[in-house]
């Protein structure tokens, strides 16, 4: 708003005692201060609102007057209510200094001037970046990118002072954490991310407030425009676990519907940049699946190796030679899938979609990372083929490639509020292969290895091909029915008996096996004396009918306590 605008207001009864000539400046905010240096919190463009108490004569006028015009601002009000009429030197020192001076009625409060500008200025503003968002989405669907995500979050930045980032439904910054302010922590991505698919899965409507640290934020999804109406009709586990999220550091309850309009307009907009960066993955989605079309059907090692070469210089450019690759199966599966329940809901591409965030490492920021991945996926199953581009030396004990574990690290707390109660998530990695003929193991290697995570209990589990060589590879080929009778034999008594005496009998004898049967070790563990340990283990022992000094026995118990 213009300083003129302010005369034209009775309300606000300011009268204008001098800078009639600088009246078209404009106010891009107002600041009550009665300190003798507010520069500090000065920005530029305010109206300062002063009782005057900063001055105690005249000589503290020049230098007041004179830190406020090196600060830019539009111009001064000095209120009527404490000393009367205004000072003659202030008058003198704002004229020198070019600085547009009023006088405040003292029957007016500053507050009333402060919302006054406050209002007009946001309305301004909002408008101003309305307007702005609009040409760039004609940008955006017309032609080339105007800049992505981190323009809009800018403008929201300094038009709204808004603070915002757009994370992946895994948590991870795609845009805003370098142009928006700091950064949000890992711990806060996390959370907010597990907050909005909390929030879509029980199929309430945006914007949703969440209090992280004390802070509030506002989570407005982001949906791909480019499914259109056709979105609506469909079953949101089909679509939640890869909508990305608008995080907006303000509460959003009580902003009027033009704004929350706006913001709205804001995902729009940044779900055609998110359309655009899906529609670039088409070709790294087709070479994976010519891969494992090779690779199924039994193709030449000379054919697959062929295509391999094809895709190391799309996935990793300038790298010069074919790398080593390790391949990732991912299932997605829901609760009565083979029923009403679940009817329809195909798993395929929700695994694609989360392989393509998962694989990207948690730490990288920005949408570019994904473009090094392929994922293709048949049926209910998604299958990443990831080009390892350096491996560590032999015998630097170093592990190759990709570990299981460490993948969902960062993931799994969003992803299983996604799923929910009624989803599971489970992958399986394969050890690191350098040839085509190795490719046909390696696959097969992650499926088992996804098999085993899929023995285990939680939302989202994983599994490395280190594990193919342990006891637990036949864990998930047992019948349902033989381990929950094994289970129930050996470690029924046992929970019953914990739970009329809480005795905590299964801890203990978890602990024991874990210290390899030593009882020192495992005293120490429990903060127990080792004769109570000793009695625990003989109650265990007289419960079950076995004897846990015998090696069968002790691995029948570890078995037990793995499948239940």
């Amino acid at each position: 708003m213009r300083l003129r605008a302010l005369l034209d207001t009775d309300a606000l009864g300011l009268r204008l005692l001098g800078g009639e000539d600088e009246l078209d400046r404009s106010v891009r905010g107002v600041m009550t201060t009665d300190l003798r240096d507010p520069s500090r919190y000065l920005a530029g463009g305010e109206l300062v609102l002063t009782g005057l108490a900063w001055r105690r004569d005249a000589s503290d006028t020049e230098p007041f007057v004179r830190i406020l015009a090196a600060a830019g601002v539009a111009a001064l009000a000095a209120g009527e209510a404490e000393l009367g009429a205004v000072p003659d030197d202030l008058v003198e020192a704002c004229a020198r200094h070019r600085l547009p001076l009023f006088a405040v009625n003292e029957s007016v409060a500053f507050a009333t001037i402060t919302e006054h500008v406050v209002r007009q200025v946001s309305g301004e503003r909002a408008g101003d970046l309305a307007a702005v968002v609009d040409r760039h989405r004609r940008l955006m669907t017309s032609g080339p990118a105007g800049g992505g995500p981190d323009v809009v979050l800018d403008l929201l930045g300094t038009d709204l002072d808004l603070r915002a980032w757009v994370l992946s439904p895994a948590g991870r910054p795609i845009a805003g954490a370098g142009t928006a302010g700091p950064a949000l922590p890992a711990a806060v991505c996390a959370r907010l991310a597990g907050e909005q698919l909390a929030a879509a899965r029980t199929g309430r409507r945006g914007p949703h407030r969440v209090s992280v640290d004390g802070m509030t934020y506002s989570l407005f999804p982001i949906r791909s425009s480019g499914r259109g109406a056709v979105n609506a009709s469909r079953d949101v586990r089909e679509t939640v676990l890869s909508d990305w999220l608008l995080a907006v550091e303000a509460d959003a309850g009580d902003w009027p519907e033009e704004r929350l309009d706006l913001l709205q307009g804001v995902t729009q907009l940044i779900a055609v940049e998110r359309d655009r960066r899906d529609a670039a993955r088409t070709v790294r989605r087709r070479l994976a699946q010519e891969v494992l079309e090779l690779v199924q059907t039994g193709a030449a090692p000379a054919e697959i190796a062929a295509r391999l070469r094809v895709a190391a210089p799309v996935l990793l450019p300038g790298l010069g030679a074919a790398p080593h690759w390790q391949v990732v199966v991912a299932r997605v599966e829901w609760d009565g899938s083979d029923g009403a329940d679940g009817a329809g809901i195909e798993g395929g591409p929700v695994a694609q979609s989360l392989l393509e965030e998962i694989l990207v490492d948690p730490a990288a920021a920005g949408p570019d990372p994904s473009d090094r991945i392929a994922v293709a996926h048949t049926g209910d199953e998604a299958i990443a083929l990831v080009p390892l581009p350096a491996l560590p030396a032999e015998g630097d004990g170093a592990e190759p490639g990709l570990l299981a574990d460490a993948l969902l690290a960062a993931v799994r707390e969003p992803l299983s509020a996604g799923l929910a109660d009624d989803g599971r998530l489970t992958i399986g990695v394969s050890a690191s292969v350098h040839s085509a003929e190795g490719l046909r193991g390696a696959l097969e290697e992650a499926r088992h290895a996804r098999r085993v995570a899929a023995a285990r209990p939680g939302r989202v589990c994983a599994a490395g091909h280190q594990e193919l060589a342990s006891h637990v590879l036949l864990l998930p080929f047992v019948p349902d029915d033989v381990r929950r009778a094994f289970t129930a034999r050996l470690l029924d008594p046992l929970r019953e008996y914990d739970r009329r005496h809480r005795a905590e009998l299964i801890p203990t004898l978890e602990a024991f096996l874990d210290c390899d049967g030593s009882w020192t070790r495992c005293a120490t563990r429990l903060h127990l004396h080792v004769n109570t340990l000793r009695y625990r283990v003989g109650r265990i022992e007289q419960l079950t009918g076995r004897d846990l000094s015998r090696l069968e026995d002790k691995l029948d118990f570890f078995l037990a306590l793995r499948m239940s």
